[in-house]
């Protein structure tokens, strides 16, 4: 199914490990997926785990490899506050750094609902589409080519994300 997908989006919860290692427990999924994304250009959405598996390595719970697709790594929040919180739970406004057509036309101020302990650091500051202020700068949104990866959650950022998910079926890179 993956690999005939016309769009692909990859919702994760828990840790970047755990997440790897179930993806590839799936006989086939990972080469599926790469034909689909990368070979065959489909749109991918990689949501809050989702987005952090797109980096090239993640560091919760130990080192573990990503799918590659962005290269940086997943590391641990640490905002320069010490009265935030760690996980970062809650609603925050994002700064677009890059135009990008699934960030097309959202609501000014982007509200979006967060909740994640880890973010992707990008090697390639030009794949950091979009940031949040938690503590420092937090990487909210990266994308290259047909990829694009929230750390928010589209689905219960409201406004913001309906209109973040619309674009994102409407988009043909």
């Amino acid at each position: 199914m993956v690999r005939r997908a016309d769009y692909v989006v990859l919702p994760g919860v828990g840790a970047f490990a755990d997440c790897m290692r179930g993806l590839s427990s799936v006989p086939g999924m990972l080469d599926a997926m790469a034909e689909a994304v990368l070979r065959r250009g489909v749109p991918f959405l990689g949501i809050c785990v989702g987005m952090q598996l797109m980096a090239e390595r993640g560091h919760e719970h130990g080192l573990a490899q990503g799918l590659g697709w962005i290269p940086g790594d997943a590391v641990p929040l640490t905002p320069q506050n010490p009265a935030l919180k760690v996980p970062h739970m809650g609603w925050n406004d994002l700064t677009i750094l890059r135009d990008h057509p699934v960030l097309a036309g959202l609501p000014d101020p982007v509200h979006g609902y967060f909740v994640h302990s880890y973010h992707v650091q990008c090697a390639n500051p030009d794949h950091r589409l979009a940031v949040v202020d938690y503590g420092g700068d937090v990487t909210a949104s990266v994308g290259r080519d047909n990829l694009i990866g929230t750390q928010f959650h589209p689905e219960k950022s409201q406004a913001a994300g309906l209109r973040l998910i619309a674009n994102f079926l409407g988009w043909r890179p």
